[in-house]
C-alpha cells in the first residue's frame, strides 16, 4: 500500500507492506545515504516480514543531514502511532547504513520525551560506525544512550564498522543487544561466493527470529 507522510511542507514516500493476518507489531525500515526505500535488501526484508505476520512500514528521505534524516523518521514514527487503519502495541525501528544512524538518534531523542512504550527496539543493517579508515571518531553517541533491544547486523569486513570497535562500544551500551555477523561481508552486504539472495534470507531470518524473541519476552 503505497501512502504519501505530510513532512513539513513536503510529504514522504512510504509503502506499508501489510501481513495476510492483522498484526500487533511493526517494524519502520529506511535506507543508507544512496538510494531509497526500493533498495532490493530493504524490499527484501519489509516482503519477508510480512510473509511472517509483522507489519512493515519503509519511507525514502533523501538528505545527507542525520539531523534531517532523524526529524523525518520521528515524522514517519508519529505517523503510524496515529494510524487509524493499523493499530499497533508497538513498533521496532530498522535502517540501513545512515538510516540506521537516524532510527538510533530518534529512539534517543523520543526516550528523553516520553516513557511510552511504543518504541520496542533497534535494528540496525550495517551501522556505520565510522568512516572508511577513520576509525578514531566513532559515531556512538545515540547507541551509548539507548536502553530498549538493539540488533546489529553488520559485515565482518566491513570498512565503516570495524568487528572489534563495534564489540568495544556494545560492551559498554547499557541496552540488550545482539550483533549477527555476516561472515566477509562488506558495507553494502555482498560476500564473494555467495548469491545477494542467500545473503538476504540470512539477513531477513535474523532479524524476524530476533523481533519474534523480543515480542515473546515483552508477552
Amino acid at each position: 500500500v503505497k501512502v504519501k507522510i505530510p513532512f513539513g511542507n513536503k510529504c514522504l514516500d512510504a509503502i506499508f507492506s501489510v501481513p495476510e493476518k492483522k498484526s500487533t507489531y511493526g517494524v519502520i525500515l529506511t535506507h543508507g545515504a544512496g538510494g531509497d526505500m526500493n533498495f532490493p535488501h530493504l524490499v527484501s526484508l519489509a516482503a519477508y516480514l510480512a510473509s511472517h505476520g509483522v507489519l512493515c512500514l519503509r519511507f525514502t528521505c533523501k538528505g545527507l543531514n542525520i539531523a534531517y534524516r532523524t526529524k523525518a523518521f520521528k515524522t514517519v514514527v508519529e505517523y503510524l502511532k496515529l494510524s487509524d487503519d493499523y493499530k499497533l502495541s508497538g513498533v521496532f525501528l530498522a535502517g540501513r547504513s545512515m538510516g540506521s544512524r537516524a532510527a538510533a538518534s530518534v529512539i534517543r531523542h523520543l526516550s528523553q520525551e516520553d516513557d511510552d512504550d511504543f518504541i520496542q527496539g533497534l535494528v540496525c543493517l550495517s551501522y556505520p560506525l565510522h568512516r572508511p579508515k577513520l576509525q578514531s571518531k566513532l559515531r556512538d553517541e545515540d547507541l551509548l544512550f539507548i536502553r530498549c533491544p538493539v540488533l546489529f547486523v553488520s559485515g565482518s569486513a566491513d570498512e565503516m564498522c570495524e568487528k572489534q570497535l563495534l564489540e568495544g562500544v556494545a560492551s559498554k551500551m547499557k541496552a540488550p543487544k545482539k550483533i549477527h555477523w555476516i561472515d566477509k561481508a562488506n558495507h553494502g552486504m555482498a560476500v564473494k561466493g555467495r548469491t545477494t539472495d542467500d545473503v538476504m534470507e540470512e539477513i531477513n531470518a535474523q532479524v524476524f527470529s530476533w523481533l519474534r524473541e523480543n515480542i515473546e519476552l515483552e508477552h
